[in-house]
């Protein structure tokens, strides 16, 4: 049976771990100035080559078309991101890669690949049906997946498990739906233009109803299974290279064939398209969908059951395994906080909560032998952060664990909880604590 891994009994210095003297390569500012240049740059071309296509009044009606699913797929994403909360700058990364670099080499590589088809088998007919339905789905959802290789990659700390990969997949994707639906939409306006089609029996209509009613989870539906590869490759122990390295192949492989299957779709007769979105598009968005949501209960149990260790250090209060495990108490923190002492303080309070959530998977990972070598360092600085804050965030989420409870826990006696410590797990919302004893 694995054992608990240590835990620190001081609050650690802010210095531990801290790389002192970096090369110029490893400095943040150099890595965030070429990649934000990278992407301002890829920005001003894709702009450029999408209003080339569609026109300025095209580009202008596809914009205001194409942003309208955007809102509401960032929002679910960072609904089922909001047990530990990474951070919006990775986020904004993603949909700018999504939108930018990776749409630029999709329309790049697509049409260069497309001619090249026609060229040599000079049948236009058979290119177009060949790049939609091979090279379209390799190309974009490769381009896609550099993104969350790249956040795998240097944002290691931040990419976990599987739903920060569903997360960060799904906002790459989106981003690059945003910006192939402005190209589609607009180039559909320009057709009806010249056509004088209106309303209902316009292509414009079609090509929204299509793409934005009945399809705005397609392209994040593709690249969450290459995300779902990476975040099982993140719980994945370090030493496991061949399992690290093939699943998120495995994923990125899954995400091209339901990419290319989708976009095949329209070759399979007259209602080829409607059954496939209907027997299998939407069956597996719904298992998805089910299986994102399962993930985010899982990760709240193990923030119940990780955290009780630090409990009995004398690093948590007894209560707060239990609020922090609920995201309803969560909520209830930050909003007694927010009353008594302002935005700021709840603001803290939600990084004390994110702070708290990362340490208990840092443990789990810990104690299923799958943490890497900076395992003390980290949880030293997570501590750390947590102690720092504890003044105002204990108070809150006792308040929370009180709320949130309609009937008073009862202490059920120790039962063999397995880590070491010979604390029991009873049958009380959190272990072998009442915080409401005098």
């Amino acid at each position: 049976m694995a054992t608990s891994p240590p835990f620190p009994t001081r609050p650690p210095s802010s210095g531990d771990g801290v790389l002192r003297h970096p090369h110029w390569w490893q400095r943040r500012w150099v890595r965030y100035g070429a990649l934000s240049s990278l992407l301002a740059l890829s920005g001003l071309v894709i702009l450029a080559l999408v209003r080339r296509q569609t026109g300025t009044e095209g580009f202008l009606v596809g914009l205001g078309l194409a942003v309208l699913p955007v809102p509401w797929l960032i929002a679910a994403f960072r609904w089922l991101d909001r047990v530990e909360p990474g951070p919006w700058r990775n986020l904004v990364f993603s949909f700018a890669w999504g939108a930018c670099a990776a749409a630029l080499i999709a329309i790049v590589a697509n049409s260069f690949a497309t001619k090249w088809i026609a060229t040599s088998t000079a049948d236009p007919a058979s290119a177009d049906t060949l790049g939609a339905t091979v090279i379209a789905p390799i190309v974009e959802e490769s381009a896609k997946a550099a993104a969350v290789l790249l956040v795998f990659l240097f944002r290691r700390r931040d990419f976990t498990g599987v739903v920060d990969g569903v997360v960060i997949a799904g906002v790459t994707a989106t981003g690059f739906a945003f910006t192939e639906n402005i190209l589609y939409l607009g180039t559909a306006f320009g057709t009806d233009q010249l056509t004088g089609d209106r309303g209902i029996a316009s292509v414009t209509a079609a090509t929204f109803f299509v793409r934005i009613v009945m399809s705005p989870f397609a392209h994040p539906l593709f690249t969450v299974l290459t995300g779902i590869g990476f975040g099982f490759a993140a719980l994945s122990a370090e030493r496991q290279h061949v399992r690290r390295a093939l699943l998120p192949v495995c994923g990125l492989l899954l995400a091209m064939g339901m990419h290319a299957f989708w976009n095949g779709s329209s070759t399979f007769g007259e209602y080829g398209f409607f059954a496939v979105y209907g027997a299998f598009m939407v069956p597996a968005f719904a298992l998805l969908t089910w299986l994102a949501i399962w993930t985010r209960q899982r990760e709240l149990r193990t923030v119940r059951a990780e955290l009780p260790a630090y409990v009995l250090a004398g690093w948590l209060g007894p209560a707060e395994p239990f609020a922090l495990g609920s995201m309803r108490a969560r909520r209830m923190a930050r909003d007694y906080t927010r009353h008594h002492h302002g935005r700021t303080a709840a603001r803290e309070v939600a990084r004390y909560e994110g702070y708290a959530t990362s340490l208990a998977f840092l443990r789990h990972r810990g104690r299923s032998g799958k943490s890497g070598a900076d395992f003390v360092v980290r949880e030293r600085e997570l501590l750390d952060e947590l102690w720092k804050r504890r003044h105002l965030a204990r108070p809150a989420l006792e308040y929370a664990a009180r709320a949130a409870v309609p009937v008073r826990p009862v202490y059920a006696g120790p039962v063999p909880y397995g880590y070491g410590y010979g604390y029991g797990r009873p049958a009380a919302p959190y272990p072998a604590y009442n915080p409401y004893r005098s």
